[in-house]
């Protein structure tokens, strides 16, 4: 269960000490559930909000209405929740709804299974329609359900699951009030279990929910000397094994929250339980702290740290050097005057784009090396007329070098006359009916855009010899960061009121010497390059000095994505016209 730091409802008099608190039963829940379009509170929309609210037992009044989200609903989510694009056409929009339902919900104590999700989309539509999130005590009834049902009763914690152990009155099945129906009888369950234990206050419940093991909270000597700087900081195990990094803005205070109820990752409470001693690195700046979080985990591999442990594992595609290029799959860069893509993340994400250039280009796909003077028999992709057939004399080697030219420019700059046909295949594919093939075709073309994306963007910066630039301090002066060849050299502050000039000679003077790598990879892993360019892209963030030419394709790949990302799969329905 989370409980955000907000109080309850004061009240008007105050008994003895036994008293203190907002007994259960005079607190008014709101207990609510969403249904949306998808998983993302930035990308995704609601379709129907519904809630219960409730106190001591007894329900004060329902809200339930369905919501126009003005973007189609994924056919998935329509099987799932049986909300279908005909059902919200006339629907009121969310800026119609939201501030009724804020002022349904009131000062009441929010509750919700999996709170976060629904409070996440909440708190995203306030934002876009100008309406406050008033901030109010959040319940999640998952994680009260983690401390108090047991698997001996429920195989998990899924509503469904809790719903049968406390015999709630209706069946979820995924419609918001339903849901929130059910989820009221999962509270009264939950709170009955919590009073046995003698937990009877709303206080008394935060507190139940803080409760720390003596094992952890002995451990809070461990931040007791630690810096309150922004910076890195390292757990280590009693042989000096790094377990977990993690960067913050004040490591002292970061530290110290491992040791509450602030953490709740049940990886993270095992970890401190090992963990021996912590390793502070102060840095200059929040980038630097980043950077360096990068590297340390890339160097240490902390078995805590779920992301970024191997970097080195990313795969490229590159054209090989042949007289009939092909597409190839692999681990590095080399200096062999070729056309590389990519980063990708991982090798699957490589074979994807690479399928998704072969649905647009009819490049040759099969391993040997060909020969112009030596034909050889044709495959099953020639003979279907997916390949230029290079390997039996039929496509010259200009006719073949004109095809891998067209790729090629595609790469490098705008790729929308070359994958437009395949937009076409994707609109085809949902006119008839068959969306999943659709949303394959797309998947794979919106991999490749990423990794044109990656590359069109990585390869100006790690071509350059050295970029400095700054930006104004949140205390005072200016943060100044030296990049050369897309590897952060060094960073620094200049002090309020200074002229930062000298600040920065002695920055470019003392930043490591870096050495290019093969382009159009950086001198540094990837994702250390990507942070450094979304720094740079940062509003308020000032280009110092460039030496080299720092440039991305317009009409690239980025408008590329933002294109085929939104492109529906299903014809408009009513409410879109």
């Amino acid at each position: 269960m989370t409980i955000t730091a907000t109080s309850a409802r004061p009240r008007a008099i105050q008994g003895t000490l036994d008293d203190l608190g907002t007994p259960l039963h005079e607190v008014t829940f709101v207990v609510l559930d969403l249904e949306t379009t998808g998983g993302s509170a930035h990308a995704d929309h609601i379709t129907e909000i519904g809630a219960v609210k409730v106190r001591g037992g007894q329900v004060l009044g329902e809200f339930q209405t369905l919501v126009n989200p003005r973007v189609p609903i994924p056919a998935v989510i329509s099987m799932l929740t049986g909300i279908t694009d005909s059902m919200v056409a006339l629907a009121p929009r969310i800026e119609a709804v939201l501030p009724s339902f804020l002022e349904f919900i009131g000062d009441a104590v929010v509750v919700a299974h999996n709170a976060r999700f629904d409070t996440s989309f909440l708190k995203a539509a306030a934002l876009a329609t100008g309406n406050r999130w008033p901030e109010p005590v959040v319940v999640d009834t998952v994680y009260l359900a983690r401390a108090l049902v047991t698997r001996d009763e429920a195989p998990n914690h899924k509503l469904a699951s809790l719903a049968r152990v406390f015999h709630a009155r209706t069946t979820p099945d995924h419609r918001a009030l339903h849901d929130a129906q059910a989820t009221v009888d999962v509270l009264h369950g939950l709170l009955a279990r919590v009073g046995s234990l003698g937990v009877t206050t709303l206080e008394e419940l935060a507190t139940y929910s803080a409760r720390v093991p003596q094992a952890t909270r002995r451990k809070r000597y461990l931040a007791d000397d630690l810096p309150s700087a922004p910076g890195v900081y390292l757990f280590k195990d009693g042989q000096g094994r790094v377990l977990y990094v993690g960067t913050s803005v004040d490591i002292r205070t970061r530290v110290r929250s491992y040791f509450t109820a602030a953490e709740q990752r049940r990886r993270m409470g095992e970890m401190v339980r090992i963990a021996e001693s912590v390793t502070p690195v102060v840095c200059a700046t929040a980038l630097e702290a980043q950077v360096r979080e990068l590297r340390l985990i890339a160097e240490h591999k902390p078995r805590y740290n779920r992301r970024s442990r191997h970097p080195e594992k990313a795969a490229w595609v590159k054209f090989t050097v042949e007289p009939f290029p092909r597409l190839s799959i692999v681990k590095e860069v080399r200096g062999d005057e070729t056309t590389y893509l990519g980063p990708f993340s991982s090798r699957a994400a490589a074979e994807d784009a690479v399928a998704a250039l072969h649905d647009a280009l009819p490049l040759r796909r099969c391993h040997e090396r060909l020969s112009p003077a030596r034909p050889t028999p044709a495959c099953a992709l020639a003979e279907m007329g997916r390949c230029g057939a290079p390997c039996t004399g039929a496509q010259s080697l200009q006719e073949y070098a004109e095809v891998v030219a067209r790729a090629r420019a595609a790469l490098l700059g705008d790729p929308l006359h070359l994958l437009s046909p395949l937009e076409e295949r994707m609109q085809s594919l949902a006119h008839d009916e068959r969306y999943e093939d659709a949303a394959s075709l797309r998947d794979r073309l919106l991999t490749l855009l990423r990794g044109m994306t990656r590359t069109q963007r990585l390869a100006p910066l790690a071509s350059s010899p050295e970029i400095v630039a700054a930006r104004r301090s949140p205390l005072g002066g200016w943060e100044l960061v030296c990049v050369r060849y897309g590897r952060l050299a060094g960073s620094s502050r200049s002090p309020r009121g200074a002229d930062p000039m000298p600040y920065v000679d002695a920055l470019t003077q003392s930043a490591d010497v870096v050495t290019p790598a093969a382009g159009p990879a950086p001198a540094a892993y990837p994702e250390e390059t990507e942070k450094i360019l979304r720094w740079l892209e940062e509003p308020g963030v000032r280009l110092v000095s460039v030496d080299g030419e720092w440039t991305c394709p317009v009409g690239g790949a980025v408008s590329a994505i933002a294109r085929f990302g939104a492109a529906p799969l299903r014809p408009a329905t009513a409410f879109e016209s």
